[in-house]
Formats: C-alpha cells, sequence, structure tokens
C-alpha cells in the first residue's frame, strides 16, 4: 500500500468532518475542534479555515394568531464558522494543541415579528481550548490518551417589537464556562488505521445581561430603559467514534458517530428586574421551549489520493433531527465533497463543498403549535491551510 498517499490522504480527512458537521440542523451545533491535527506529522503544525453556510427554511403554515405574511419567507440565517489550530510537540511521545472554533450557534430573522413579539434571534458560543496526547507504542501501531480542557464563551442578541409603535426591545446575554474533553485512540500509521473515542462535556448556562425596554413601557418619559437580565440554559454533552483505515492502495473509509445529550435543553428562560423605590420586582420575561430529544450524527465516506500532493473525498451524513414538536429541528442529510492540495511550500490547501436536504417539520406544542415549515436546504463552503515544520 502506497504509504505517503495514504498520509496525504487522511490529512485532508477532517475537512469533510468539520464541513458536514457545520450544514446539519440538529439542535444548535455548529464545529468541532480540530484535535485531529494531534495526529499530523511534523513537530510544528497550524491550521486556519473558515466555513460558510447558507440554510433556507420557508414557513408553509402559521399559527392562527400569526401574520399570514410569513408564508413563504425564509427565516434562517447565514453564517460563518471560523477555525484555527496549533500543534507542538513536546516530546516523541506527548504532543499538545490549541484550537479555537464556534461550536454552537443559532441566528434567525422574520420578515415580520412572530405572535410573541420576536423580530430576530442570534446566539453563538466560541471554544478555546487545550488538548494533549500522550503516545504509547502497542503492537504494530500506536495508543493514545487524550484530554484536556476548553472555555467557552456564550453571546446572544434578541430584538421584540413592543406595543408600543416603532419601539423595540433588545435583550443582549454574555457568559462564560469551562468544561473539559478526554479520550482515547489507537492508530496503525502503515496502513491510515485509526480508531478514536472522544467525550466532551457539556455547560450549564446562567448569561447575565441587559433588556432595554422602551421607557413607555414602563411610564417613564425616557427611550429606552435597561434592565438586568438573566438567561438560562443548557449546552449537551457529547460522545464522539470516528474511524478510519486504508482499504486499497491509495483508498481510504473513513466514519463517525457522534451522539449529543440535547435533552438538557428544555426550554431557554430569560428574565428580568425592575428597581423600584421599594425595591426590586419581576421585570419582562420570556420562556422559549424546546424539550428536544438527544441527538445522533452519522457520517461515511471514501477518499482517494490521486498522486502524492492531490487527495480528494464524498462523504454522506445523517443528522437526526431533536424535535418532540416545540421546533423545527428535524432531519438533515448533506453530501460533501473536498479535496487538499500539498503546495511546493510546504503547505496545504484543504476545500470543500456541502449540500443538506432539511426535512419538513411542523410545531404541534407549545406558544408556537400550528407553524409548519417546508423541507428546505442549506449549502457549504469550505477552505483551510495548514503549514507544517
Amino acid at each position: 500500500m502506497n504509504n505517503l498517499r495514504l498520509k496525504a490522504l487522511a490529512g485532508a480527512g477532517c475537512l469533510t468532518m468539520a464541513l458536514v458537521g457545520a450544514a446539519h440542523a440538529g439542535g444548535f451545533a455548529r464545529g468541532s475542534a480540530d484535535t485531529d491535527i494531534l495526529f499530523d506529522d511534523g513537530n510544528f503544525n497550524m491550521r486556519a479555515g473558515v466555513t460558510y453556510v447558507s440554510p433556507r427554511r420557508e414557513f408553509s403554515k402559521v399559527a392562527p394568531a400569526a401574520n399570514p405574511a410569513l408564508i413563504g419567507t425564509s427565516y434562517t440565517d447565514d453564517y460563518v464558522v471560523p477555525s484555527a489550530a496549533v500543534k507542538l510537540n513536546i516530546t516523541d511521545n506527548l504532543r499538545c494543541a490549541a484550537t479555537m472554533v464556534d461550536n454552537n450557534g443559532g441566528s434567525v430573522t422574520y420578515a415580520v415579528p412572530k405572535p410573541s413579539g420576536k423580530l430576530s434571534e442570534d446566539f453563538t458560543t466560541n471554544e478555546k481550548a487545550l488538548t494533549c496526547g500522550v503516545k504509547l507504542q502497542a503492537g504494530p501501531g500506536n495508543f493514545w490518551i487524550l484530554g484536556g480542557g476548553y472555555v467557552e464563551d456564550f453571546q446572544y442578541s434578541r430584538v421584540n417589537v413592543t406595543p408600543i409603535p416603532g419601539a423595540l426591545a433588545n435583550l443582549t446575554l454574555d457568559g462564560q464556562k469551562f468544561g473539559y474533553r478526554i479520550g482515547a485512540a489507537y492508530e496503525i500509521p502503515d496502513i491510515a488505521f485509526r480508531a478514536q473515542l472522544m467525550y466532551r462535556s457539556g455547560t450549564d448556562y446562567g448569561a447575565a445581561g441587559t433588556l432595554a425596554v422602551p421607557g413607555a413601557l414602563l411610564g417613564l418619559p425616557v427611550a429606552s430603559v435597561p434592565l438586568a437580565a438573566l438567561g438560562t440554559g443548557h449546552l449537551p454533552q457529547t460522545v464522539e467514534f470516528k474511524l478510519q483505515s486504508g482499504i486499497a492502495p491509495g483508498w481510504l473509509a473513513f466514519g463517525s458517530v457522534k451522539w449529543a445529550d440535547w435533552s438538557v435543553q428544555d426550554k431557554l428562560l430569560v428574565t428580568s428586574v425592575i428597581p423600584t423605590p421599594v425595591g426590586p420586582i419581576a421585570g419582562p420575561g420570556s420562556d422559549d421551549e424546546y424539550h428536544w430529544k438527544d441527538g445522533w450524527t452519522v457520517t461515511g465516506g471514501v477518499g482517494h489520493a490521486f498522486n502524492d500532493r492531490v487527495s480528494g473525498l464524498v462523504s454522506l451524513t445523517w443528522d437526526s433531527g431533536v424535535s418532540t414538536g416545540y421546533d423545527f429541528s428535524s432531519d438533515a442529510y448533506t453530501l460533501a465533497v473536498g479535496a487538499s492540495v500539498k503546495d511546493t511550500m510546504g503547505g496545504e490547501l484543504r476545500g470543500g463543498v456541502g449540500v443538506s436536504y432539511l426535512t419538513a417539520s411542523e410545531v404541534t406544542k407549545g406558544s408556537d403549535a400550528g407553524f409548519a415549515v417546508k423541507a428546505g436546504y442549506a449549502v457549504a463552503g469550505s477552505l483551510s491551510y495548514n503549514i507544517k515544520w
């Protein structure tokens, strides 16, 4: 088996994994930390990339109290997922990687307000992490012990219309949490075989911020009143198993299965406080219901090294819907293709495109019952560059 070609091919494998992960619709997941850089050849490696995703889901039916002008409009916003990783071999058997990625997010804008008054909503979590690997020789290959920690920054914003004509209520929240990941892997480099299991802890937020409401809404002669606000919610722990192996000269098969306990996210609860001469009282709030079930993401694909510099791959991903009737998080299917080209300066350029089919969905429970969306799609493009010494 051509070992050089397989190494070139294995190096391009994480591109499609990142691409399809960003395009899927389950929960709020967007990107994953590029911890696979730990396995790359080289004493010092750097990789940076960006994925652009453009989803489209149109309303096919609205609740009785909703504005029928929503029908036929798409509410999903385009988004960008940045990713970066730097790996350093500390010793022959110990190496560490610093990574950064926007790992969760959601962004919607409605053509006209929903019955709740919501006009737009956006949130992003950014993970910065340090993950290390210890390599131990075992039989024909190497056994790896993996682990590290991360800090996750949470940013949320929402705009609602109010009973005051032309006046809006603006909510902004920020939070930060810490977590960890731990895993193990076994690889046989000569045949590009690697099996890896990784666990990542979840996060629970009490994100603090400000709800700015029109003064007239509170009977005050001012344009806007900033109220202290608090948002509480949960993001899931995950377990992911990845497997790849050379199957013929210049050919590689790969796959992964990922579980995320999105069932921890039952609702996003926002509360605010109004200061008064007799003490603080409860102010305007909201309760976004999700009541999700756990999610599964399954990916399979093959790659081929055309020569020592150029390789390509294709993959298919199924992402299970997590909705239990309170929102539109339905099943998604993604077809992605990617390519890797090594240059003469020691770098490697990777690119890919993906198309996702988002199945139709209807809300049957909660305050948004009666809304439905027809089947939609998402298109994604990704570029990254890797260099090693």
